[in-house]
């Protein structure tokens, strides 16, 4: 009698579960909640937008239209051809390199000025009192919001025309920019190394020295060489008012209606501002290594 092993059929049990397949604190959260201060926030700033949009006279129908394609066409025409006679573009490269001077100098003295004052506006510990930090901050608050064209306009009655002024404008204006940035790095770097020396009796000016200055270096130099690269283009502009480099020289030509001299500083211009670009982009990724 032959036997055959049987093999039981395994029943399939189905069971089902009234719970979400996500829990919901996994979920997204909804686009719009009427407890979410962002949402108000970013639903005011839209309002803002469309009622900028509405309230000003904006005519883009005559923007868009043919004749103002053809405008723009026969104004750009007339910047051809270049003018590239030797006298010119030696003028012109004699105002490159004074924008140039003008950018780097401003810097620098921007760079001498914030850190002075980027000290006292910082609070190093917990423990210091920075009874200078708000007096400091509001100095570098009216230092940064008065604009680098307005500096020069008013450092021209003292100044006179020429570099002067625009430098000394440059330096103004950046410095309370840097100031405040120092500040914010010195504050937020860790402060381990300061209170282990500061334990061991080290001096503030020590301290400095020794533990924060190193930790927010590198932090300072990408700073100011962007700081270098946006006082490049306000160099060039700071001449309208008088005050030297290319930007005098193309307010000298446009007031003129030369506009193939005005065409050739447009390029100096934009040459200048791309190498200047560069190098600072370069000299941050070797700082950053």
């Amino acid at each position: 009698m032959n036997t055959r092993p049987t093999t039981a059929t395994p029943k399939v049990v189905m069971t089902f579960s009234n719970e979400a397949a996500n829990p919901p604190w996994k979920l997204p959260p909804p686009l719009f909640n009427a407890r979410c201060r962002a949402c108000w926030f970013t639903a005011a700033l839209l309002v803002l937008v469309l009622a900028s949009f509405v309230s000003l006279d904006l005519d883009w129908a005559a923007f868009a239209s043919m004749e103002a394609a053809r405008s723009m066409g026969r104004f750009v025409a007339e910047f051809f051809p270049l003018d590239l006679s030797h006298d010119f573009v030696r003028k012109v490269g004699w105002a490159a390199w004074e924008t140039l001077a003008m950018s780097a100098l401003g810097t620098v003295l921007a760079v001498v000025l914030g850190l002075a004052l980027a000290v006292p506006a910082s609070r190093m510990t917990q423990h210091d009192s920075a009874w200078l930090r708000s007096p400091t901050r509001w100095l570098l608050n009216a230092l940064r919001a008065i604009p680098e064209l307005v500096w020069a306009a008013l450092l021209l009655i003292s100044a006179g025309l020429g570099p002067m002024a625009g430098t000394l404008a440059l330096a103004l204006h950046t410095s309370g920019v840097l100031g405040r940035l120092f500040a914010e790095a010195m504050e937020n770097i860790p402060t381990g190394p300061g209170d282990a020396l500061r334990i061991q009796g080290v001096g503030p000016l020590r301290v400095f020295a020794f533990a924060t200055f190193p930790q927010v270096l590198p932090q300072l130099m990408s700073y100011t060489l962007y700081r270098w690269e946006n006082n490049i283009r306000a160099a060039a502009v700071l001449g309208v008012v008088g005050a030297g480099g290319l930007g005098q020289l193309l307010s000298f030509h446009m007031g003129l209606f030369q506009m193939n001299k005005t065409a050739t500083l447009l390029v100096a211009m934009l040459l200048m501002v791309a190498c200047v670009d560069a190098l600072s982009f370069s000299l941050r990724r070797w700082l950053n290594r």
